[in-house]
């Protein structure tokens, strides 16, 4: 069943709540993505709010801070539902480093954004069951996506913006170890307000595990099975991919994919023995004529 409260806490240290959102505005070239995570049982609670800017630079900011109760709110970053499955409230207020060629100085940010949705929620038990269950269960197995239009206000203090967006908002629980899986391709695409993709393509231990959907025409359509192939660079950081996927319906989807920015984040075991790498990239899309935008996420552990 689809929800978008906070759900009984589960028992593991890292049992872990996950609301996360992000969006490209394309006339204004601003993208931004941001994540709060409640890990009660290690009473912590996981931020992330992150801006690329039209001129290259990134205004961000990453914290973690004590657990202080189940609400959607922390380091100055608030997400409000209005309406279940519907409308969300996106709000920061707050200083955040702006960074250009490797300078960073302080900037004063606020964000005032409403996230409705063009889609209905997909739930990603649609595409897995069985060991493919049992394989994304270190992963938060509990998964709800849904694509959406953002609009509103971003200021940083050098720039104002007023925000017209498209993006998507993610939404799991369960138990979540950043360096659990080997690694995971997160691929989100709006091509407009009524065609849209998302995969997952998660490796934990030799296994592989395929999920999202095509949206279309009104219609979620699940994917049952996805080749993907992706190109690095020297620094093993992705540059393009391309990709087919097959849904549910017998459809087969090319598409193809590059780069434009990125923002890499660290991520370290609770024991400090491994690390994650993740490339939260904006990345443009190419499918059948169409061009879209959207976050192609790259995480990889490091052996």
């Amino acid at each position: 069943m689809h929800t978008d409260a906070v759900h009984p806490f589960g028992e593991h240290p890292h049992w872990s709540e996950s609301f996360y959102f992000n969006f490209y505005d394309r006339a204004k070239d601003v993208c931004g993505f941001m994540r709060i995570g409640l890990k009660p049982n290690l009473s912590i609670k996981e931020m992330f709010c992150y801006f690329m800017m039209p001129d290259g630079s990134v205004v961000g900011l990453r914290e973690t801070v004590p657990f202080d109760g189940p609400g959607l709110a922390a380091k100055g970053l608030k997400f409000e539902m209005l309406e279940p499955e519907r409308l969300w409230r996106l709000c920061f207020t707050g200083g955040m480093e702006r960074t250009t060629d490797r300078k960073a100085k302080k900037s004063h940010v606020e964000l005032d954004l409403r996230f409705e949705a063009l889609n209905d929620v997909f739930d990603y038990r649609s595409c897995v069951s069985g060991r493919s269950e049992e394989v994304s269960s270190k992963v938060a197995s509990e998964h709800l996506e849904q694509v959406g239009r953002l609009r509103g206000r971003l200021s940083t203090g050098l720039d104002d913006f007023e925000i017209d967006a498209l993006g998507e908002r993610d939404h799991s629980w369960g138990v979540r170890e950043w360096t659990a899986p080997k690694g995971w391709t997160w691929l989100t695409c709006q091509f407009s307000e009524s065609h849209a993709i998302n995969l997952t393509k998660l490796v934990v231990e030799g296994d592989v595990v395929d999920a999202g959907f095509i949206f279309l025409d009104g219609k979620n359509i699940p994917i049952v099975k996805a080749d993907l192939n992706v190109n690095m660079d020297f620094g093993k950081n992705p540059m393009s991919f391309d990709m087919t996927l097959h849904d549910r319906d017998g459809g087969a989807h090319r598409v193809f994919g590059s780069v434009m920015k990125r923002v890499v984040l660290q991520f370290k075991s609770h024991d400090g023995d491994l690390v994650s790498s993740m490339n939260e990239t904006l990345s443009r899309y190419n499918t059948e004529g169409k061009t879209g935008y959207g976050i192609a996420e790259f995480l990889s552990r490091t052996e």
